[in-house]
């Protein structure tokens, strides 16, 4: 098994039958199906109570799909909100394109309760990361 599929593997493991806030990084136009494609490959069967992006994407067509499939709602964070979150993994890529040095990590820690369950995986081109679920935090 290839070191990426081995590291997926046993995150899935750790965070079997949590509840999970997904934060998710995506480019404009990116399909339900790439969405949710990359969700279940990174989180397996968790139970998923909220999507979590930047702002600018929240009203994505392909995102708001997945949502709906989930019957969960879709919070959006600005820039500026983000980029007020320390994240294990800061990019400067994401910096120089949205003006946040992370969009995945820091919108699932501000949906959920921390630290991280899921560090940011790519799948796609879709960033996804995960926290854990408050009751009351969506």
């Amino acid at each position: 098994m290839p070191p990426r599929e081995r590291r997926q593997h046993s995150l899935r493991k750790t965070v079997s039958v949590a509840d999970l806030v997904v934060g998710i990084g995506l480019r404009p136009g990116a399909s339900a199906a790439g969405i949710r494609r990359a969700v279940r490959e990174v989180l397996g069967n968790n139970v998923i109570h909220c999507l979590a992006t930047i702002d600018r994407r929240a009203a994505e067509p392909g995102l708001l799909a997945v949502a709906a499939e989930l019957g969960v709602p879709v919070r959006g964070y600005s820039a500026a909100e983000l980029d007020l979150i320390a994240v294990p993994n800061p990019a400067g890529r994401t910096r120089d394109a949205v003006g946040t040095a992370s969009v995945a990590e820091a919108a699932a820690l501000l949906a959920g309760v921390g630290p991280l369950v899921i560090d940011k995986q790519n799948v796609g081109g879709i960033v996804i990361a995960a926290a854990r679920f408050q009751p009351g935090s969506v």
